[in-house]
């Protein structure tokens, strides 16, 4: 059996992408999108009656140039939602403004939108995970937006300060980001390849994983941003894990054994320390983490950037 028919034995596996036949191919559970994905797939023309759709909202009910983009752009994002939704038995996530990572409110209000937004095409909101970086600000407007059940999912999380502050909160979903947590270590370490059982992104979410069953929270864990298949086997047994298309090719392309790496029987054994964060304690212990701080900035630069660049694309549209 090849690898991802067995990681699927597992884990729930879940589309990192924009692309509807990948999606197909793959037979995910739920799929994840961002900006730069949004922008790939708006790219090719297959998809260019979304693209027209999108436009032809913002400019029905924008007043201004910035309010037609800025709808357009919510609609965009919805509507590749909805034909995610088509394809996958689940969940879709959608992406707050990075931009707003540092603002409760907004993002709170923002969310909201893009809810109605899809309840407006008669998608109900226990189908949408509303994506936030995860920021003090950000942990707690999806802790506000659970209490109302929209669904959150937590991504840019680099340390274990923002997954104790996500599960206190009540979050639906954390995406912890092995990859980009990887890449800092080779660089630090000036190595090119760290092996999947020493990779410290592996041990990050090994690490919350079973803090997370050892004290019973309910927050899902969502392996991310992965580099390599082996980072993937390693984590087998976590809750999901949102896998590109070109590495989900390579797990159904491999036939070799997978072994369970993570289950919730072994964490309740671990000797771990409860620890209760206020917002003090949680920029204290985040701070200490020099990985953390460095890539949760860039990520939120770096969404920053895409979403410009997918703005861009959406003005000229109109």
């Amino acid at each position: 059996m090849n690898l991802l028919n067995q990681l699927k034995q597992y884990t729930e596996v879940v589309a990192d992408t924009g692309d509807f036949e990948s999606i197909k191919t793959f037979k995910p559970v739920d799929a994840t999108t961002n900006p730069s994905l949004l922008y790939s797939a708006s790219q090719d023309q297959r998809y260019n009656h979304l693209v027209s759709r999108a436009i032809d909202y913002g400019k029905s009910v924008g007043t201004t140039e910035g309010e037609k983009v800025e709808k357009a752009m919510d609609k965009l994002a919805v509507v590749f939602g909805l034909e995610i939704l088509k394809i996958v038995p689940r969940r879709v996530s959608t992406e707050v403004d990075a931009r707003l990572s540092f603002d409760t409110e907004k993002s709170i209000k923002k969310a909201k939108e893009l809810i109605a937004l899809y309840e407006d095409d008669g998608i109900g909101r226990e189908k949408i995970l509303i994506k936030l970086a995860s920021t003090w600000e950000g942990i707690r407007a999806a802790e506000e937006l659970e209490k109302e059940d929209i669904h959150c999912n937590l991504t840019l999380l680099f340390s274990k300060a923002q997954a104790i502050g996500c599960a206190e909160a009540k979050v639906q979903l954390i995406s912890p980001f092995v990859g980009r947590i990887y890449d800092w270590h080779l660089k630090e370490q000036g190595v090119e390849h760290i092996p999947g059982n020493q990779d410290p992104g592996v041990l990050s979410v090994k690490e919350i994983y079973n803090y997370y069953k050892k004290f019973g929270y309910k927050t899902e864990v969502m392996g991310a941003s992965f580099r390599n298949i082996e980072e993937i086997t390693e984590l087998a047994g976590c809750d999901l894990l949102t896998i590109s298309p070109t590495l989900l090719k390579k797990l159904m392309d491999t036939e070799d054994h997978l072994e369970r790496k993570l289950n919730p029987e072994s964490a309740k054994s671990e000797k771990i320390e409860k620890i209760h964060l206020d917002e003090k304690m949680f920029r204290w212990m985040h701070n200490e983490d020099a990985m953390a701080v460095e890539k949760l900035a860039e990520g939120i630069r770096k969404f920053t950037a895409d979403i410009l660049k997918l703005e861009k694309f959406v003005a000229q549209q109109l």
